[in-house]
């Protein structure tokens, strides 16, 4: 049978009776499927599987232990023959032809009436794939077409609404780089019809939106705030209300620092479903781009995550401790200060990473009581990520001096001296 033969529709076998010859593993699948599909299933074999059998005890169809016989077909739709034998499944699949039902025969794929396809199912959209008869063949290209719906790569959006309610989405772009996105953020971004859009986070995925979604923009700068938080959360719930898949895409992660908390309760105060989907913290992944880990063994195990706006008095001030302050430029001379001030050595390696993971990523290290005037010298800016703390020796940007001792990820807090 020639690709070209084949007419690709869908059945809707909700409450028809259907037929299935055979009880081995084939026969199992194929009726679990017609289950799900709500037809009305007997299995015809003298011998079943204890799956099969165990959905005939639930009542969820019907076995008939015995061989298949012609009168089998009275009243059915649809035909599935799964015996292993081809003389049986011929006989079966020449009934069905003579009858006009529809029949797939397992055992001949070339003389069936109609095939089963790969399925798999994202969302509310059923993938359904032939491909040429060969079974391994079609469940490849099944997988690979689902795999790229589910990451967003294929468009999933719906152009009909639904009649219910719209919904929200907190979105945690991730630092900014495309990629750091998470698979669900990227495919519920995939499925918007209106982006309300930070400064920050992954702007070259804007560029990728159909035509029609609308993109609002809403980012905020240091000191500059164009569209207060409470209209932010206004355009939410108004846009969702209209009946459109609303994604609030952020920089980073939504509840770090990101106010999506205070988005998310106006969400569902005011009658709104909400989902919020966790990003890749500048905190940690900024750092990270520099070669900055926030822990290591045998220099730091734990950490703090502050604003440069913040009180930092209670931040404990030990080199072993690192602090990561986000937002800080402006005031970074003060937190050094403030951080001194609490007992923090002057010697405390500070480490300042600009547009982290971006072709402009630019890495600045000194000490907490050099760092502020290096970062006026070279006009350090936001977006940046601050890192004080002996874990910034480990960089690989980190001045050779910085580096004396290489700490042992074998033996804990026992320093190892370099050899050079």
């Amino acid at each position: 049978m020639a690709i070209q033969d084949i007419y690709p529709t869908a059945l809707r076998l909700l409450g028809r009776p259907v037929l299935v010859v055979g009880g081995g593993p084939v026969a199992q699948r194929r009726a679990k499927g017609l289950l799900d599909a709500g037809a009305k299933v007997t299995v015809v074999a003298p011998v079943a599987s204890e799956t099969l059998r165990g959905l005939a005890d639930a009542g969820l169809l019907t076995w008939e232990p015995r061989e298949y016989r012609t009168s089998d077909l009275d009243g059915v739709w649809f035909v599935q023959t799964a015996t292993g034998t081809s003389a049986v499944d011929t006989q079966v699949a020449a009934d069905a032809e003579a009858q006009r039902i529809w029949c797939v025969n397992a055992s001949d794929h070339e003389a069936s009436a109609a095939w089963t396809p790969a399925v798999a199912v994202v969302d509310d959209v059923k993938i359904a794939i032939n491909a040429g008869g060969d079974p391994r063949r079609a469940m490849a290209l099944r997988n690979a077409v689902a795999t790229a719906l589910e990451t967003g790569d294929l468009p999933l959006r719906r152009h009909r609404k639904p009649g219910a309610g719209g919904s929200v989405a907190l979105v945690g772009g991730g630092p900014g780089d495309s990629g750091l996105i998470t698979v669900r953020g990227r495919r519920l971004l995939g499925q918007a019809d209106v982006v309300v859009a930070d400064r920050l986070g992954p702007r070259e995925l804007l560029k990728e939106l159909a035509p029609d979604v609308r993109v609002i923009e809403v980012g905020k700068t240091p000191g500059h705030h164009p569209v207060p938080q409470l209209e932010i959360n206004r355009i939410l719930v108004d846009e969702a209300l209209q009946g459109n898949r609303v994604v609030r895409l952020k920089g980073g992660d939504p509840y770090v620092l990101g106010r999506g908390g205070e988005e998310a309760e106006f969400c569902r105060q005011n009658g709104v479903e909400v989902e919020v989907v966790s990003g890749v913290t500048s905190a940690i992944s900024v750092p990270a781009a520099a070669g900055i880990p926030v822990t290591h063994r045998g220099l730091a195990k734990g950490f703090s995550v502050v604003t440069g706006h913040e009180e930092l008095s209670e931040v404990p001030a030990r080199p072993d401790h690192t602090v990561v302050l986000l937002m800080g430029v402006a005031q970074l001379r003060e937190s050094a200060a403030a951080l001194a001030g609490s007992g923090l050595p002057l010697g405390t390696p500070v480490g300042i990473v600009e547009n982290g993971y971006l072709p402009e990523q630019r890495v600045t290290i000194g000490t907490l009581g050099t760092i502020a005037d290096q970062a006026e010298a070279v006009g350090v800016a936001n977006p940046a990520v601050i890192v004080i703390g002996d874990v910034v020796r480990v960089s690989p940007f980190a001045p050779q001096h910085f580096k004396t001792a290489d700490y042992s990820t074998i033996t804990p807090n026992r320093p190892r001296v370099r050899s050079n």
